[in-house]
Protein backbone atom coordinates (compact mmCIF):
# COMPACT_ATOMS: atom_id res chain seq x y z
CA UNK A 1 0.00 0.00 0.00
CA UNK A 2 2.87 1.97 0.76
CA UNK A 3 4.43 1.66 -2.74
CA UNK A 4 0.96 2.57 -4.30
CA UNK A 5 0.53 5.38 -2.43
CA UNK A 6 4.57 6.64 -3.54
CA UNK A 7 3.72 5.65 -7.07
CA UNK A 8 0.36 7.83 -7.34
CA UNK A 9 1.77 11.33 -6.94
CA UNK A 10 5.01 10.99 -9.39
CA UNK A 11 2.21 9.51 -11.91
CA UNK A 12 -0.08 12.55 -11.33
CA UNK A 13 3.10 14.54 -12.05
CA UNK A 14 4.48 13.14 -14.67
CA UNK A 15 1.21 13.20 -16.82
CA UNK A 16 0.30 17.34 -15.69
CA UNK A 17 4.25 17.53 -17.20
CA UNK A 18 3.15 15.72 -20.31
CA UNK A 19 -0.45 18.22 -20.33
CA UNK A 20 1.63 21.66 -19.78
CA UNK A 21 4.66 20.65 -22.14
CA UNK A 22 1.79 19.61 -24.62
CA UNK A 23 -0.14 22.70 -23.86
CA UNK A 24 2.83 24.60 -24.71
CA UNK A 25 3.59 23.30 -27.83
CA UNK A 26 0.32 23.95 -28.82
CA UNK A 27 0.25 28.01 -27.67
CA UNK A 28 3.47 27.99 -29.39
CA UNK A 29 2.55 26.63 -32.97
CA UNK A 30 -0.97 29.02 -32.68
CA UNK A 31 1.45 32.12 -32.25
CA UNK A 32 4.12 30.83 -34.51
CA UNK A 33 1.33 30.60 -37.38
CA UNK A 34 -0.29 33.61 -36.15
CA UNK A 35 2.59 35.42 -36.86
CA UNK A 36 3.19 33.69 -40.19
CA UNK A 37 -0.11 34.24 -41.33
CA UNK A 38 -0.82 37.61 -40.37
CA UNK A 39 -1.91 40.16 -43.52
CA UNK A 40 -0.04 43.05 -41.11
CA UNK A 41 3.14 41.67 -40.82
CA UNK A 42 5.30 43.65 -42.87
CA UNK A 43 8.90 43.48 -41.76
CA UNK A 44 11.71 43.75 -44.26
CA UNK A 45 14.81 42.75 -42.49
CA UNK A 46 17.07 45.32 -44.99
CA UNK A 47 15.08 47.96 -44.09
CA UNK A 48 13.78 47.60 -40.55
CA UNK A 49 12.84 50.78 -39.90
CA UNK A 50 11.32 51.52 -43.44
CA UNK A 51 7.76 53.72 -43.24
CA UNK A 52 5.39 55.86 -44.26
CA UNK A 53 4.33 58.37 -41.66
CA UNK A 54 1.72 60.71 -41.97
CA UNK A 55 1.20 63.66 -40.10
CA UNK A 56 -2.04 66.29 -39.11
CA UNK A 57 -1.20 69.43 -37.57
CA UNK A 58 -4.11 71.00 -36.55
CA UNK A 59 -3.01 74.47 -37.34
CA UNK A 60 -6.40 76.94 -36.22
CA UNK A 61 -9.53 76.13 -34.50
CA UNK A 62 -12.60 77.43 -37.29
CA UNK A 63 -16.83 78.13 -36.08
CA UNK A 64 -17.59 74.26 -36.30
CA UNK A 65 -13.65 72.36 -36.99
CA UNK A 66 -10.33 72.93 -37.57
CA UNK A 67 -7.95 73.82 -40.53
CA UNK A 68 -5.20 70.80 -40.45
CA UNK A 69 -1.53 70.54 -42.47
CA UNK A 70 -1.38 66.23 -43.74
CA UNK A 71 2.30 65.85 -43.87
CA UNK A 72 3.23 62.43 -45.98
CA UNK A 73 6.99 61.51 -45.02
CA UNK A 74 8.29 58.32 -47.26
CA UNK A 75 10.98 56.76 -44.70
CA UNK A 76 11.66 53.75 -46.89
CA UNK A 77 15.27 53.77 -47.72
CA UNK A 78 14.91 52.46 -51.02
CA UNK A 79 11.01 52.28 -51.96
CA UNK A 80 9.68 54.90 -54.01
CA UNK A 81 5.91 55.69 -54.58
CA UNK A 82 5.62 55.77 -58.37
CA UNK A 83 3.59 57.00 -61.36
CA UNK A 84 -0.02 57.50 -61.01
CA UNK A 85 1.08 58.37 -57.40
CA UNK A 86 -0.56 58.05 -53.63
CA UNK A 87 -4.19 57.71 -52.89
CA UNK A 88 -5.00 58.02 -49.03
CA UNK A 89 -8.20 57.30 -47.42
CA UNK A 90 -10.00 57.36 -44.19
CA UNK A 91 -12.89 57.08 -42.43
CA UNK A 92 -14.45 59.83 -40.19
CA UNK A 93 -15.43 59.27 -36.87
CA UNK A 94 -18.26 61.36 -36.34
CA UNK A 95 -20.14 63.23 -39.03
CA UNK A 96 -17.52 65.46 -40.83
CA UNK A 97 -17.19 67.52 -43.88
CA UNK A 98 -14.26 68.64 -45.83
CA UNK A 99 -14.96 72.30 -46.48
CA UNK A 100 -12.00 72.70 -48.78
CA UNK A 101 -8.34 71.47 -49.83
CA UNK A 102 -5.28 72.66 -50.81
CA UNK A 103 -2.46 70.85 -52.60
CA UNK A 104 -4.98 67.59 -53.43
CA UNK A 105 -8.26 67.00 -54.01
CA UNK A 106 -10.71 64.00 -53.34
CA UNK A 107 -11.38 61.91 -56.13
CA UNK A 108 -15.58 62.20 -55.28
CA UNK A 109 -17.58 65.16 -53.85
CA UNK A 110 -20.51 62.98 -51.91
CA UNK A 111 -23.67 64.20 -51.47
CA UNK A 112 -23.89 67.39 -50.17
CA UNK A 113 -27.62 67.91 -50.59
CA UNK A 114 -28.26 68.96 -46.89
CA UNK A 115 -26.34 72.22 -47.19
CA UNK A 116 -27.81 75.35 -48.21
CA UNK A 117 -25.11 77.98 -49.81
CA UNK A 118 -21.59 77.26 -49.39
CA UNK A 119 -21.35 73.67 -50.34
CA UNK A 120 -18.44 71.63 -49.38
CA UNK A 121 -15.79 70.03 -51.21
CA UNK A 122 -16.47 66.49 -49.92
CA UNK A 123 -19.30 65.17 -48.12
CA UNK A 124 -18.01 61.64 -47.80
CA UNK A 125 -17.78 59.29 -44.40
CA UNK A 126 -14.95 57.21 -46.34
CA UNK A 127 -13.24 60.11 -48.68
CA UNK A 128 -10.36 59.46 -50.58
CA UNK A 129 -7.80 61.76 -51.94
CA UNK A 130 -5.55 62.06 -54.43
CA UNK A 131 -2.33 64.47 -55.31
CA UNK A 132 -2.83 67.68 -57.66
CA UNK A 133 -0.97 67.43 -60.93
CA UNK A 134 1.90 69.80 -61.84
CA UNK A 135 1.05 73.02 -63.19
CA UNK A 136 -1.94 73.85 -61.01
CA UNK A 137 -2.48 77.24 -60.33
CA UNK A 138 -0.85 78.83 -57.87
CA UNK A 139 -3.65 79.41 -55.14
CA UNK A 140 -4.50 75.85 -55.30
CA UNK A 141 -0.51 74.89 -53.93
CA UNK A 142 0.47 74.21 -50.77
CA UNK A 143 3.98 73.00 -49.54
CA UNK A 144 5.53 69.76 -51.62
CA UNK A 145 2.54 69.28 -53.32
CA UNK A 146 1.00 68.88 -56.51
CA UNK A 147 3.79 65.96 -57.87
CA UNK A 148 0.91 63.68 -59.52
CA UNK A 149 1.34 62.26 -55.86
CA UNK A 150 4.74 60.79 -56.92
CA UNK A 151 7.54 60.25 -54.02
CA UNK A 152 11.41 59.60 -54.33
CA UNK A 153 12.54 57.48 -51.58
CA UNK A 154 14.33 58.52 -48.92
CA UNK A 155 17.76 56.68 -49.31
CA UNK A 156 17.56 58.01 -52.78
CA UNK A 157 16.17 61.92 -52.38
CA UNK A 158 14.84 62.95 -48.89
CA UNK A 159 13.92 66.56 -50.28
CA UNK A 160 11.54 65.04 -52.79
CA UNK A 161 10.35 62.07 -50.67
CA UNK A 162 7.65 64.25 -48.91
CA UNK A 163 4.17 65.19 -49.91
CA UNK A 164 1.75 67.34 -48.11
CA UNK A 165 -1.94 69.06 -48.56
CA UNK A 166 -4.24 71.26 -46.63
CA UNK A 167 -7.32 70.24 -45.34
CA UNK A 168 -10.60 72.44 -43.60
CA UNK A 169 -12.78 69.77 -41.93
CA UNK A 170 -16.23 70.77 -40.60
CA UNK A 171 -19.13 69.61 -38.17
CA UNK A 172 -15.91 68.34 -36.35
CA UNK A 173 -14.36 69.43 -33.03
CA UNK A 174 -13.37 72.38 -32.50
CA UNK A 175 -10.68 71.79 -29.18
CA UNK A 176 -7.72 69.06 -28.28
CA UNK A 177 -11.13 67.27 -26.29
CA UNK A 178 -13.78 67.18 -28.73
CA UNK A 179 -11.59 66.52 -31.78
CA UNK A 180 -12.18 63.02 -32.98
CA UNK A 181 -9.39 61.16 -34.75
CA UNK A 182 -9.94 60.19 -38.00
CA UNK A 183 -9.44 55.94 -38.21
CA UNK A 184 -9.25 53.14 -40.97
CA UNK A 185 -6.27 54.21 -42.85
CA UNK A 186 -5.52 53.08 -45.96
CA UNK A 187 -2.86 54.05 -48.35
CA UNK A 188 -2.38 52.53 -52.23
CA UNK A 189 1.41 53.08 -53.44
CA UNK A 190 0.06 53.36 -56.42
CA UNK A 191 -1.08 49.91 -55.52
CA UNK A 192 -1.74 47.53 -52.57
CA UNK A 193 0.55 46.50 -50.48
CA UNK A 194 0.47 49.05 -47.47
CA UNK A 195 -1.25 48.44 -43.60
CA UNK A 196 -2.01 51.47 -41.83
CA UNK A 197 -2.05 51.75 -38.23
CA UNK A 198 -4.32 53.59 -36.10
CA UNK A 199 -3.95 57.34 -35.77
CA UNK A 200 -2.38 58.00 -32.07
CA UNK A 201 -1.93 61.54 -30.90
CA UNK A 202 1.86 62.61 -30.51
CA UNK A 203 3.51 65.67 -29.10
CA UNK A 204 2.92 69.14 -31.40
CA UNK A 205 4.96 69.50 -34.51
CA UNK A 206 6.76 72.67 -33.77
CA UNK A 207 7.72 75.03 -36.29
CA UNK A 208 10.55 78.14 -36.58
CA UNK A 209 9.79 81.18 -38.47
CA UNK A 210 11.30 82.28 -41.71
CA UNK A 211 13.91 83.95 -39.32
CA UNK A 212 14.74 81.23 -37.13
CA UNK A 213 14.46 83.43 -34.38
CA UNK A 214 10.42 82.59 -33.07
CA UNK A 215 9.24 79.10 -32.71
CA UNK A 216 5.56 78.20 -32.82
CA UNK A 217 3.74 74.59 -32.50
CA UNK A 218 0.71 73.27 -33.95
CA UNK A 219 -2.29 73.17 -31.91
CA UNK A 220 -2.76 69.41 -32.04
CA UNK A 221 -0.48 66.62 -33.82
CA UNK A 222 -1.63 63.12 -34.21
CA UNK A 223 0.56 60.55 -36.47
CA UNK A 224 -0.50 57.48 -38.76
CA UNK A 225 2.41 54.88 -39.82
CA UNK A 226 1.95 52.21 -42.97
CA UNK A 227 4.02 49.73 -43.46
CA UNK A 228 4.85 47.83 -46.98
CA UNK A 229 4.18 43.90 -47.39
CA UNK A 230 5.29 42.30 -50.44
CA UNK A 231 3.17 39.96 -49.50
CA UNK A 232 0.24 41.60 -49.98
CA UNK A 233 0.89 43.54 -53.02
CA UNK A 234 0.89 40.46 -54.75
CA UNK A 235 1.43 36.34 -54.69
CA UNK A 236 3.93 36.58 -57.69
CA UNK A 237 7.43 38.53 -57.62
CA UNK A 238 7.99 41.53 -59.77
CA UNK A 239 11.60 40.65 -61.10
CA UNK A 240 14.04 37.95 -60.92
CA UNK A 241 17.85 37.40 -61.27
CA UNK A 242 20.13 35.68 -63.70
CA UNK A 243 23.86 35.00 -63.39
CA UNK A 244 26.93 34.28 -65.21
CA UNK A 245 30.82 34.60 -64.80
CA UNK A 246 34.33 34.64 -66.88
CA UNK A 247 34.84 31.33 -65.35
CA UNK A 248 32.15 28.60 -66.42
CA UNK A 249 30.26 29.64 -69.69
CA UNK A 250 26.63 28.48 -68.70
CA UNK A 251 24.70 31.31 -68.33
CA UNK A 252 21.76 30.52 -65.38
CA UNK A 253 19.13 31.88 -66.40
CA UNK A 254 15.67 33.56 -64.20
CA UNK A 255 13.98 30.50 -63.08
CA UNK A 256 10.69 29.67 -66.05
CA UNK A 257 7.62 31.65 -64.62
CA UNK A 258 9.89 33.45 -61.90
CA UNK A 259 6.62 35.93 -61.75
CA UNK A 260 3.78 33.99 -62.89
CA UNK A 261 2.79 32.86 -66.40
CA UNK A 262 -0.76 34.41 -65.62
CA UNK A 263 0.36 37.11 -68.52
CA UNK A 264 1.96 34.51 -70.92
CA UNK A 265 -1.68 34.64 -73.36
CA UNK A 266 -1.25 38.10 -73.51
CA UNK A 267 2.50 38.93 -74.15
CA UNK A 268 4.21 39.76 -77.31
CA UNK A 269 7.17 38.09 -78.91
CA UNK A 270 10.04 40.99 -79.32
CA UNK A 271 9.77 40.99 -83.00
CA UNK A 272 6.02 41.07 -83.58
CA UNK A 273 4.15 43.38 -85.79
CA UNK A 274 2.39 44.58 -83.41
CA UNK A 275 5.01 46.70 -81.59
CA UNK A 276 4.75 49.05 -84.52
CA UNK A 277 1.11 49.90 -83.73
CA UNK A 278 0.43 53.19 -82.19
CA UNK A 279 -0.44 53.38 -78.70
CA UNK A 280 1.45 50.19 -78.31
CA UNK A 281 3.08 52.19 -75.64
CA UNK A 282 0.36 53.50 -74.40
CA UNK A 283 -0.02 52.67 -69.64
CA UNK A 284 -3.51 51.30 -69.08
CA UNK A 285 -5.33 52.96 -65.99
CA UNK A 286 -4.99 49.80 -64.18
CA UNK A 287 -1.18 49.62 -65.20
CA UNK A 288 -1.99 46.14 -66.90
CA UNK A 289 1.53 45.58 -68.08
CA UNK A 290 2.43 44.34 -71.45
CA UNK A 291 5.19 42.15 -71.09
CA UNK A 292 7.98 40.39 -73.86
CA UNK A 293 7.09 36.71 -73.99
CA UNK A 294 9.81 34.76 -72.05
CA UNK A 295 10.18 32.23 -70.24
CA UNK A 296 10.28 33.84 -67.09
CA UNK A 297 7.33 36.58 -67.15
CA UNK A 298 9.09 39.30 -65.54
CA UNK A 299 8.65 43.09 -65.98
CA UNK A 300 12.44 43.22 -64.76
CA UNK A 301 15.41 41.11 -65.28
CA UNK A 302 18.86 42.15 -63.37
CA UNK A 303 21.74 40.26 -64.27
CA UNK A 304 24.93 39.86 -62.45
CA UNK A 305 27.78 38.99 -64.15
CA UNK A 306 31.39 38.41 -62.56
CA UNK A 307 33.63 40.07 -65.38
CA UNK A 308 36.93 39.79 -64.10
CA UNK A 309 39.17 38.82 -61.12
CA UNK A 310 42.40 40.86 -60.62
CA UNK A 311 44.91 40.22 -57.75
CA UNK A 312 43.35 42.45 -55.29
CA UNK A 313 40.22 43.51 -56.69
CA UNK A 314 37.58 41.94 -59.16
CA UNK A 315 34.49 42.96 -61.17
CA UNK A 316 30.84 42.55 -61.87
CA UNK A 317 28.67 44.07 -64.02
CA UNK A 318 25.06 44.74 -63.60
CA UNK A 319 22.47 44.86 -65.84
CA UNK A 320 18.67 45.80 -65.59
CA UNK A 321 16.29 45.39 -68.10
CA UNK A 322 12.61 45.79 -68.88
CA UNK A 323 10.48 43.29 -70.41
CA UNK A 324 7.38 46.05 -70.19
CA UNK A 325 6.06 47.48 -73.10
CA UNK A 326 3.86 49.93 -71.15
CA UNK A 327 6.15 50.91 -68.32
CA UNK A 328 9.18 53.12 -67.64
CA UNK A 329 10.55 53.55 -64.19
CA UNK A 330 12.05 56.87 -63.12
CA UNK A 331 13.87 57.07 -60.67
CA UNK A 332 14.11 53.49 -60.22
CA UNK A 333 16.45 51.70 -56.90
CA UNK A 334 18.32 48.22 -56.92
CA UNK A 335 19.34 47.33 -54.32
CA UNK A 336 21.97 43.86 -53.82
CA UNK A 337 23.23 42.34 -50.94
CA UNK A 338 26.74 40.75 -50.44
CA UNK A 339 29.64 40.45 -48.09
CA UNK A 340 31.80 42.24 -50.69
CA UNK A 341 29.90 45.31 -50.90
CA UNK A 342 31.24 46.68 -47.72
CA UNK A 343 34.49 47.16 -49.67
CA UNK A 344 33.46 49.15 -53.11
CA UNK A 345 36.43 50.45 -54.78
CA UNK A 346 34.17 52.31 -57.52
CA UNK A 347 30.95 52.15 -59.26
CA UNK A 348 31.22 53.49 -62.96
CA UNK A 349 27.65 54.33 -64.08
CA UNK A 350 25.04 54.26 -61.12
CA UNK A 351 25.29 56.13 -58.09
CA UNK A 352 25.53 54.11 -54.76
CA UNK A 353 24.87 54.31 -51.26
CA UNK A 354 25.37 52.03 -48.43
CA UNK A 355 22.35 50.80 -46.51
CA UNK A 356 23.47 49.90 -42.85
CA UNK A 357 20.36 48.57 -41.29
CA UNK A 358 22.41 47.09 -38.17
CA UNK A 359 25.56 48.86 -37.30
CA UNK A 360 27.60 45.82 -36.90
CA UNK A 361 27.29 44.48 -40.99
CA UNK A 362 27.78 46.95 -44.18
CA UNK A 363 26.86 44.29 -46.88
CA UNK A 364 24.00 45.97 -48.78
CA UNK A 365 24.26 48.99 -50.81
CA UNK A 366 21.59 50.67 -53.04
CA UNK A 367 22.36 51.37 -56.55
CA UNK A 368 20.29 53.96 -58.70
CA UNK A 369 20.64 55.95 -61.96
CA UNK A 370 22.65 59.14 -62.32
CA UNK A 371 20.41 62.36 -62.62
CA UNK A 372 19.42 63.42 -66.41
CA UNK A 373 22.13 60.40 -67.46
CA UNK A 374 20.08 56.72 -66.62
CA UNK A 375 17.63 57.49 -63.54
CA UNK A 376 15.02 56.90 -66.44
CA UNK A 377 14.42 53.09 -67.33
CA UNK A 378 12.84 53.22 -70.47
CA UNK A 379 10.21 50.65 -71.83
CA UNK A 380 10.63 47.50 -73.47
CA UNK A 381 13.21 47.53 -76.27
CA UNK A 382 16.18 48.25 -77.56
CA UNK A 383 16.78 51.46 -74.77
CA UNK A 384 14.81 49.48 -72.12
CA UNK A 385 17.85 48.67 -70.17
CA UNK A 386 20.68 50.09 -67.70
CA UNK A 387 24.08 48.94 -66.92
CA UNK A 388 27.18 49.67 -64.89
CA UNK A 389 30.05 47.85 -63.39
CA UNK A 390 31.30 47.59 -59.95
CA UNK A 391 35.16 47.23 -59.02
CA UNK A 392 35.28 45.54 -55.43
CA UNK A 393 38.30 45.12 -53.40
CA UNK A 394 39.20 41.69 -52.18
CA UNK A 395 39.30 40.67 -48.53
CA UNK A 396 41.62 37.75 -48.22
CA UNK A 397 40.23 36.00 -45.10
CA UNK A 398 36.46 35.28 -47.32
CA UNK A 399 37.16 36.11 -50.68
CA UNK A 400 36.76 32.97 -52.87
CA UNK A 401 34.54 32.03 -56.16
CA UNK A 402 33.62 28.51 -54.80
CA UNK A 403 29.91 27.60 -53.84
CA UNK A 404 28.61 30.59 -55.58
CA UNK A 405 30.21 33.39 -53.17
CA UNK A 406 30.25 35.80 -55.41
CA UNK A 407 26.90 36.17 -56.53
CA UNK A 408 24.38 38.04 -54.59
CA UNK A 409 22.17 36.45 -51.31
CA UNK A 410 18.91 38.79 -51.87
CA UNK A 411 18.48 41.20 -54.48
CA UNK A 412 15.89 44.24 -54.59
CA UNK A 413 14.31 46.19 -57.47
CA UNK A 414 12.24 50.06 -56.94
CA UNK A 415 11.58 47.81 -53.35
CA UNK A 416 10.46 44.25 -54.48
CA UNK A 417 12.92 41.39 -53.72
CA UNK A 418 13.36 39.65 -57.05
CA UNK A 419 13.61 35.95 -57.43
CA UNK A 420 16.86 34.27 -57.59
CA UNK A 421 17.86 31.10 -59.53
CA UNK A 422 18.22 27.92 -57.04
CA UNK A 423 21.82 28.14 -55.52
CA UNK A 424 22.98 24.15 -56.70
CA UNK A 425 22.20 25.90 -60.35
CA UNK A 426 24.94 28.88 -59.85
CA UNK A 427 27.57 28.89 -61.96
CA UNK A 428 30.61 26.48 -60.46
CA UNK A 429 34.66 26.90 -60.92
CA UNK A 430 35.84 24.20 -62.98
CA UNK A 431 36.70 20.56 -61.50
CA UNK A 432 40.37 20.32 -61.94
CA UNK A 433 40.52 16.99 -61.12
CA UNK A 434 38.08 15.98 -63.83
CA UNK A 435 39.92 18.15 -65.92
CA UNK A 436 43.18 16.40 -65.25
CA UNK A 437 41.56 12.94 -65.58
CA UNK A 438 40.66 13.77 -69.09
CA UNK A 439 43.54 15.13 -70.28
CA UNK A 440 45.29 12.29 -69.07
CA UNK A 441 42.73 10.10 -70.78
CA UNK A 442 43.32 11.85 -74.35
CA UNK A 443 46.98 11.69 -73.84
CA UNK A 444 47.07 7.46 -73.15
CA UNK A 445 44.47 7.35 -76.62
CA UNK A 446 46.74 9.47 -77.76
CA UNK A 447 50.04 7.42 -77.55
CA UNK A 448 48.12 4.05 -78.16
CA UNK A 449 47.39 5.81 -81.53
CA UNK A 450 50.57 6.70 -82.40
CA UNK A 451 51.74 3.50 -81.47
CA UNK A 452 49.31 1.60 -83.58
CA UNK A 453 50.07 3.20 -86.39
CA UNK A 454 54.21 2.61 -85.91
CA UNK A 455 53.72 -0.86 -85.07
Amino acid sequence: MELNNQANPSHKIHLDVVTCCSWLKITFLAMLFCVLVSPTAAYDPLDPTGNITIKWDVVSWTADGYVAAVTMNNFQMYRQIANPGWTLAWTWAKKEVIWTMVGAQTTEQGDCSKFKGNTPHCCKKTPTVVDMLPGVPYNQQFTNCCKGGVMASWGQDPSASVSAFQVSVGQGGTSNKTVKLPKNFTLLGPGPGYTCGPAKVVPSTVYLTADRRRKTQALMTWNVTCTYSQYLASKNPSCCVSFSSFYNETVVPCPSCSCGCHNKKDCIKADSKLLKKAGINTPKKDNTPLLQCTHHMCPIRVHWHVKQNYKDYWRVKISVTNFNYRLNYTEWTLVAQHPNLNNITQVFSFDYKPLVAYQSINDTGMFYGMKFYNDLLMEAGPLGNVQSEVLMQKDKNTFTFKQGWAFPRKVYFNGDECRLPPPDAYPSLPNSGHVNSVSILKMAASVLLIMFCIY
